[in-house]
């Protein structure tokens, strides 16, 4: 079989009836054109194409060859647009947790959509691991250390933890070092699995009874919000609470590795690598 490149040089001289327009439409040098229908030609054992004059003129057997290369090339540019075509049609499609989704994406959101109202989104929030190899999904928002095999990974933000509360809350608790953590009223996630290690870690009856515990960290927020207790969240989670002045921080530690990550296949659709962008942007 001759190479495709040779097949879609030939294609093209006998489109444009050129060689120097050929070339130039396929971004490549007229002499390396005319090698590759010197080796097309080679290949078949015909001549394809002939010199008249100043120009070019297809023989016999180049013609109807043409008409062969034509109609195949024809089909598969049609079907590269119906790909690209279904590919613009179908939604984004992005696993993340809960909390990440409703207190850093959505504030974010509409942002996103002023500039790209074209493309869709399918939010999908899960305290789930989602296997991305699988196919169902374009991205996820992952926490860690940026390490997960077979796939590419870009850093959006800190994981740093820090103790926040109400204003009032924390001035009626001055808290100088752990020790002190361990008499205030806190509010945890159940199912979150690192803020029980971190408070393990530190001494913190994770289950004592007066701690109270809810779902959700969407809950956990609400309670914090009123003043209910004290809690441990990430940074870029209630970083917009501590800009207004709703929270503030009573007690944190120096960055880790640990952050939130856009996670991907090694080559995403080209709505993803935008909305990658644009999400590195704001982050």
């Amino acid at each position: 079989m001759p190479s495709l490149a040779a097949l879609r040089g030939f294609d093209a001289v006998a489109r444009h009836g050129s060689y120097s327009a050929a070339a130039a439409a396929l971004n490549v040098t007229e002499a390396a054109l005319r090698q590759h229908v010197r080796k097309l030609e080679a290949d078949l054992g015909q001549g394809l194409v002939e010199r008249r004059g100043r120009g070019i003129e297809l023989t016999e057997a180049g013609r109807a060859f043409a008409g062969s290369t034509r109609k195949a090339f024809d089909t598969l540019f049609a079907a590269v647009e119906d790909m690209i075509g279904d590919d613009a049609r179908r939604p984004l499609k992005l696993a993340l947790t809960p909390a990440f989704a409703e207190n850093w994406l959505m504030p974010r959101l509409g942002e996103f959509w002023a500039r790209h109202p074209e493309i869709e989104l399918e939010l999908v929030p899960s305290l789930r691991l989602e296997d991305l190899r699988a196919g169902r999904f374009d991205m996820a928002i992952r926490y860690g250390e940026g390490n997960w095999p077979g796939l590419d990974s870009v850093h959006l933000a800190s994981a740093e933890y820090t103790v926040v509360a109400r204003p009032e809350v924390a001035r009626a608790h001055a808290v100088r070092d752990i020790a002190d953590l361990r008499k205030l009223s806190w509010l945890f996630e159940s199912g979150r699995q690192e803020h029980r290690l971190w408070a393990d870690a530190r001494g913190i009856d994770f289950d004592a009874e007066h701690y109270r515990h809810y779902p959700t960290n969407s809950l956990v927020l609400s309670a914090l919000r009123a003043g209910q207790g004290v809690s441990l969240q990430a940074r870029a989670l209630i970083q917009r609470d501590l800009d207004a002045g709703i929270l503030t921080e009573m007690y944190s530690e120096p960055r880790g590795a640990l952050g939130y990550y856009v996670v991907t296949h090694s080559m995403p659709r080209p709505l993803a690598r935008t909305f990658i962008a644009w999400l590195v942007e704001e982050a």
